[in-house]
């Protein structure tokens, strides 16, 4: 339980810090409550969709991966991305990421805070 506490915070802060530095990555809310819970919930949805999609995507892409020596990865986090702002879209949080590219570079933010944090972070497990 601990493990998954802590791997939604490091991805609530990273999504956070990706909504920092990208202009076209956007949380709305009405107060800094809704937006905090907004972000959570989206952590969440980020974790679950990294957890039950990407590895079915990763092994369906592995020729890709290892002819392009792993950076078919960056375009994996990126729809990884744009697949959990569709997903937000539908559960009506305000969450949204403006195009592949950004999604990109969001994706490469997120890896880097994410890895970062877990890192930092305690691990009981």
């Amino acid at each position: 339980m601990t493990n998954f506490v802590v791997k939604t915070i490091a991805n609530a802060g990273a999504l956070a810090v990706a909504i920092w530095l990208m202009q076209d990555i956007t949380l709305t809310g009405d107060s800094t409550g809704k937006k905090t819970l907004s972000l959570i919930l989206v952590a969440l949805l980020f974790g679950l969709v990294n957890f039950l999609v990407k590895p079915v995507v990763k092994l369906l892409t592995l020729p890709l991966f290892i002819l392009t020596l792993g950076l078919i990865t960056l375009v994996i986090n990126a729809l990884m991305l744009l697949l959990t702002s569709w997903l937000a879209d539908e559960l009506g949080l305000n969450f949204h990421v403006e195009g592949f590219w950004t999604a990109v570079l969001g994706g490469l933010i997120i890896s880097i805070v994410s890895w970062a944090l877990n890192v930092a972070l305690p691990d009981k497990d």
